[in-house]
């Protein structure tokens, strides 16, 4: 495999050393369409053309908001190729939360200092508005528009050093941080993903993958670091894994994908969704690692989805490989090693509770298990830290901070939120886990971590075992602490689809007290699709405490579009979209 220094460098030349690789990308409604490395050489040719014709130049911001994989990949590739710093939001999720998406947007837009919005048609009535809401914002730009540009563009040269693009990290109440990711960056952790990783191989290997391309884990994970390498993907859209989750392994299926990654919820989601009579016609023996990340990995509904679909679709017992890592880091820090089991650790709970110690536990006490995510990538390192700093070395509890060539440097244009995580050459992650024989244990993060009568309680100990009482829906559940006279309390807020409510939550305070020896102060029954979410899927527990202390909750959650969206709110942001379209006369000058 070549060895390209940067994004631009790799997608025109990468055609001509795998000139039978490419990616694929599904529609809506399944409909498939391929094009080779050199075809995708060629059409992010046309629309940087077209981008450079609105007179763009290398180092300009621009913000992408674009639904369809295939307009998405092609135009942040043609942006890279033209040494403009693409920033990728995601699309508005529903018409009622339009007023906050579109002040989260603004937001971001006003940070990164974009001058330009490409955005899909569809979308365009919508977000026009946010031209004259953002001072440096000159103009929205219909993506497919792009796509039959004329011209010849004139490249710049991108070097390694160059930003490549920026991540917007989500899921925080503060302002959203713009992760500043450099070609470097991006080529050293391609390699570590493909080679160190997942020791992938051309005319071997084929990604297959649902996620959202406007983070990491998509992008990164199943854009630039395949196509850092020549293999070749194939891109289902998000919403359509969620509506059919049986998509997914459908298409692992028939493209004989051998690497996939999803969040620990996807692993459930699939597990619990797809039928019988679509798993049995599967030959999933191709699969080489189903990658689970992104969030802490529960090993039971890893099991329970490898169970499944080994007995009744091939799929290979050992394929899990979980793994850790992060915006900050560009993508990944550690992988468990391909062909080998999923590693877990049972830890004495209230050791471990009580002071972080790795012990083992006695045979009649309470144990807690925890998935090893493998050993750092070549090069780089794992520190697990405590507040002040000090090491602690292994076994023991702290913050994981790490260093290396794929971590970025910087917040854009933000020095003090950059001095807080990026210190004296480390990342601060502020996430918590250990090593232990080398290999990293992610086990929560801090600003997550409830306190109750002295003991640190990880909420994802009190969610999986909530998840375990029939009537709750699984990976919806949120676990934090409220004040009381004396000290904390445990809440508890879940979703089900159940309409009587005081049965299920005395079922899940029973579970939690016999389990981890905890009383539940409060349960609290939503309905489904009402717990908040980030755009990436990932349950906000700080968002959901401050709206349970406010007495809001179940105002605003994650529904998406439909029937019956809140048509006033639609009606106001059309309205503003057509008067700043009609005021923006000109292109880029």
């Amino acid at each position: 495999m070549h060895a390209y220094r940067t994004v631009a460098e790799a997608v025109a030349n990468v055609g001509t050393t795998v000139p039978d690789a490419g990616f694929v990308f599904q529609d809506m409604k399944g409909i498939e369409t391929s094009y080779t490395f050199t075809e995708v050489e060629q059409l992010t040719a046309t629309r940087a053309a077209g981008l450079q014709a609105l007179g763009l130049v290398k180092g300009d911001r621009v913000g992408l908001v674009v639904i369809e994989p295939e307009d998405f990949v092609l135009t942040f590739l043609a942006a890279l190729r033209m040494g403009l710093i693409p920033v990728p939001m995601y699309p508005p999720l529903s018409f009622g939360s339009l007023d906050a998406y579109a002040d989260r947007s603004a937001r971001i837009l006003e940070l990164s200092k974009a001058k330009l919005l490409v955005a899909s048609k569809q979308l365009k009535h919508v977000l026009w508005g946010l031209v004259d809401r953002v001072s440096s914002l000159q103009r929205l730009e219909v993506v497919e528009d792009l796509a039959s540009a004329k011209g010849t563009p004139d490249f710049p040269e991108v070097t390694p050093e160059d930003v490549a693009f920026l991540q917007y990290t989500s899921g925080s109440t503060s302002d959203p941080k713009g992760v500043v990711v450099t070609h470097g960056n991006l080529a050293v952790n391609s390699r570590c993903i493909i080679l160190d990783g997942l020791k992938l191989e051309n005319g071997r290997d084929k990604g297959v993958s649902w996620l959202p391309l406007y983070h990491d884990m998509g992008l990164i994970g199943f854009v630039i670091a395949p196509l850092m390498h020549g293999i070749p993907v194939v891109f289902i859209p998000t919403m359509r894994f969620i509506k059919r989750p049986q998509v997914w392994l459908d298409a692992v299926h028939r493209h004989r994908g051998t690497i996939t990654f999803a969040p620990n919820f996807a692993y459930a989601l699939a597990t619990r969704r797809i039928r019988d009579r679509d798993a049995d016609g599967w030959d999933l023996s191709c699969m080489r690692a189903c990658g689970c990340g992104a969030e802490p990995i529960q090993p039971d509904t890893i099991r329970a989805f490898t169970d499944r679909f080994s007995k009744q679709s091939g799929l290979p017992v050992d394929s899990v490989l979980p793994a850790y890592g992060m915006a900050e880091a560009t993508l990944a820090i550690s992988f468990k090693p391909v062909n080998g089991a999923m590693r877990t650790r049972h830890v004495a709970s209230e050791a471990f509770q009580a002071t972080g110690a790795v012990q083992e536990p006695e045979d009649d006490t309470v144990a807690l298990e925890h998935v090893s995510c493998g050993p750092p990538f070549p090069d780089h390192e794992v520190s697990v830290r405590d507040a002040g700093g000090r090491d602690l070395g292994e076994a023991q509890e702290g913050e994981l901070c790490v260093r290396g060539p794929s971590v970025a440097g910087s917040y854009f244009e933000n020095p003090e939120a950059s001095a807080s995580t990026f210190r004296d050459g480390w990342l601060y992650t502020g996430d918590l886990g250990y090593v232990l024989d080398g290999e990293v244990y992610v086990t929560g993060r801090i600003k997550d971590l409830i306190i109750l009568n002295g003991r640190n309680v990880h909420p994802q100990a009190v969610e999986w075992e909530v998840a375990t009482v029939e009537g709750v829906r699984k990976g919806n559940v949120v676990a934090f602490s409220r004040p009381s006279a004396s000290s904390e309390e445990l809440v508890v807020v879940l979703e089900t689809k159940l309409t009587e409510h005081e049965a299920l939550k005395e079922a899940v305070s029973a579970q939690v007290r016999k389990e981890l020896g905890f009383a539940v102060a409060d349960v609290v029954c939503l309905e489904p699709g009402t717990l908040p979410k980030t755009s990436s899927g990932k349950l906000q527990r700080r968002k959901t405490r401050q709206q349970y202390l406010a007495g809001s909750l179940g105002t605003d959650g994650t529904r998406t579009f439909g029937a019956t969206g809140n048509t006033v709110t639609v009606a106001k942001h059309v309205a503003r979209s057509l008067w700043s379209r009609a005021k923006a006369a000109n292109p880029l000058r």
